[in-house]
């Protein structure tokens, strides 16, 4: 409720983590408590003192453990108006209590020395005999039907001198006794004719309300011409009973009755399901005949026919799609030009990550970074990448710079080679973007296998599983002869899982 305390619990396994607090839709950090602070962190809590409505939005906190790894979990707050005359929303309700008539405060044991001040049964405060009050609970002596209904609890909690107050509700159902209601069958219907075949097996079921609660007596059983099936052969006919409580705790019980083997006998026979209980009994008697063959055999060929040539009309349209997938996507965007109106906030398209180094053997990747991609993306692709020594500005603090740059960036394409692999410390771009991608989950990774890698044994943990998820794109020798071809087969899969561009940016027919 608006100006009400709030806090938040994030789930951990020990006090020795540490638990980071941040605002999901804008990736920033909730520091711990300052003088003045409404909103802040402690650990494994997040506070508001005290809410308001702009409070309402997605937090994520992330759990460090020791071992390096990390586990987020998102969680959604909703702070609801105050109205006058209604003593809570609808919508802010706790899980229901029911039978006992003991009734818990909900939330209480996460506010420190926290007071309650008054209970409330659908908005009415709670009074008289009936009702102890003590500590977190209510007690409701020898509950009755009377009794259910919505009960509030109202606190306060003291926080540096200020006081502040705390509603929540929940749901109390007290536990409903026996009433016998007169047997209803709900199926079969009374002189329904089942259709069967010589020689198959056939299930007759049959549910019946018997009551409200368990009754003393109820039973659900099956006769074949006024002969209970316990009496018949059992080689054939046997029974099968279940029974389950719906909704308002009506009370339901449900036989089957199954025959291994119809015979020509049972189609002159009576099935007669019979409901009972302490009120009185109730029949529904159904009958079997045969099929016709003209209506059980067209309409299952047609169906089985119709069947076979949607499997095989949707294989074909599978196979081609997969076989396909990327020209179909890129030609789509081509002849509809679904083009991004890019309001997202981002600047980029993509931030491009290299191994890099002034040795001899970096000089392709290099070249690539800076001449090849440039010309295909930028140039006749109408994209716009984020390159480090070219987009980063000298002076600019680095490690600043790379998490802006990846901030305003859609994707992040990473360069594989046998330098980047061998590198004990990952470069701290690489750090940041697979935190991006496997954390805060918002940034799609782009992974090019410039050299043949093998097995991945060598790669560290997080570029694995990226891989087992969606693979790399490997640059082959024979793109080397036409790297520019924006046409090749490495370059459309690349455009592939780059974003739309802007529509003036891009024209089909270029390169």
């Amino acid at each position: 409720m608006e100006g009400e305390a709030l806090v938040i619990k994030c789930p951990r396994w020990s006090s020795s983590v540490k638990v980071t607090w941040y605002h999901t839709n804008t990736n920033k950090i909730i520091p711990a408590e300052e003088e003045g602070s409404r909103v802040f962190s402690l650990n494994r809590f997040l506070w508001f003192l005290p809410t308001s409505r702009e409070d309402s939005g997605n937090y994520t906190c992330i759990v460090h453990f020791s071992n390096n790894r990390t586990k987020s979990f998102d969680m959604s707050v909703q702070v609801h108006p105050y109205k006058q005359g209604v003593c809570f929303p609808s919508q802010i309700r706790y899980p229901n209590d029911t039978g006992r008539g003991r009734i818990v405060c909900p939330t209480i044991d996460n506010y420190k020395n926290a007071t309650i001040i008054q209970w409330y049964k659908d908005c009415k405060p709670i009074q008289g005999e009936r009702y102890l009050k003590e500590e977190k609970y209510v007690f409701i002596k020898n509950p009755r039907e009377e009794d259910d209904g919505y009960y509030t609890c109202q606190f306060t909690y003291t926080h540096k001198g200020n006081v502040f107050n705390v509603s929540a509700t929940r749901i109390f159902v007290s536990e409903a006794k026996h009433s016998p209601l007169p047997p209803q069958i709900l199926f079969p219907k009374d002189k329904d004719i089942i259709e069967v075949e010589l020689g198959a097996a056939l299930s007759l079921k049959c549910r019946a309300r018997l009551g409200i609660k368990k009754p003393p007596m109820a039973a659900v059983t099956w006769d074949v011409d006024n002969i209970q099936v316990k009496y018949l052969d059992f080689s054939r006919f046997h029974e099968k009973t279940n029974f389950f409580e719906g909704r308002v705790q009506e009370y339901y019980r449900e036989t089957t009755l199954h025959i291994t083997e119809i015979k020509k006998e049972d189609l002159q026979a009576n099935f007669t399901c019979v409901a009972v209980n302490e009120m009185q009994n109730t029949k529904a008697t159904v009958t079997l005949r045969l099929k016709a063959e003209s209506e059980m055999d067209l309409p299952d060929i047609l169906l089985i026919v119709g069947s076979l040539v949607l499997l095989v009309a949707i294989a074909v349209c599978v196979i081609l799609y997969q076989s396909f997938r990327v020209d179909i996507v890129l030609l789509y965007r081509e002849i509809f030009q679904p083009y991004s109106v890019k309001d997202d906030g981002k600047i980029y398209d993509a931030y491009v990550i290299y191994p890099r180094s002034h040795t001899s053997e970096a000089n392709f990747v290099e070249y690539f970074v800076y001449q090849i991609m440039p010309d295909i993306l930028e140039n006749k692709c109408g994209y716009k990448l984020c390159i480090y020594g070219r987009d980063i500005c000298p002076g600019e603090d680095t490690a600043s710079a790379i998490e802006k740059r990846m901030q305003k960036s859609r994707r992040l394409i990473i360069l594989l080679t046998h330098q980047l692999i061998n590198c004990k410390e990952p470069a701290y771009d690489q750090h940041i973007a697979l935190y991006n991608a496997l954390i805060q989950n918002d940034t799609k990774v782009i992974l090019l296998e410039m050299e043949t890698i093998g097995a991945y044994e060598k790669l560290q943990e997080s570029l694995r599983f990226i891989i087992k998820k969606q693979g790399t794109i490997k640059w082959k020798e024979q793109h080397t002869v036409h790297p520019q071809s924006s046409s090749s087969k490495f370059w459309k899969h690349v455009r592939y899982h780059m974003p739309l561009t802007l529509k003036s940016s891009y024209s089909p027919n270029a390169g």
